[in-house]
């Protein structure tokens, strides 16, 4: 497996919609980020500011046009589910992320320890 690659495909394909936030997360959103705050309406996130509608792309997502690569502009206020994504090999597959080799499709047990290991500071372990 390699390291990210800030390919942003995980970004772009979760952030219109398929991502939420906990309620403890919007309230501390509120408190002291009302920046980040403005874009949740009705408990759902990354929703338009002025009109309440869905964002096709989440707001916080910015690319560098030089290197061609992404990254978050609210990285450590992220929801969880930004911060533990990804869960599974077979999410990565499914999403295309760039972070899979051949060899973890050919291992993919192996393959999710070592996942399981890089993202042990991100997210909870994962029940199976």
């Amino acid at each position: 497996m390699k390291d990210c690659n800030q390919c942003g495909k995980c970004c772009i394909k979760y952030g219109d919609g398929g991502l939420t936030a906990t309620n403890s997360e919007i309230e501390m959103w509120q408190a002291f980020h009302p920046d980040i705050y403005r874009y949740v309406h009705d408990g759902q996130i990354w929703m338009d500011p002025e009109t309440g509608a869905q964002l096709l792309r989440c707001p916080w997502l910015q690319k560098d046009p030089v290197r061609e690569k992404y990254s978050c502009s609210i990285y450590h206020n992220r929801p969880a589910d930004c911060r533990h994504y990804p869960v599974t090999i077979d999410q990565m597959i499914k999403d295309d992320c760039e972070m899979i080799e051949v060899k973890d499709l050919d291992r993919p047990k192996q393959a999710q320890r070592k996942l399981d290991r890089l993202m042990v500071d991100s997210r909870p372990p994962v029940v199976r």
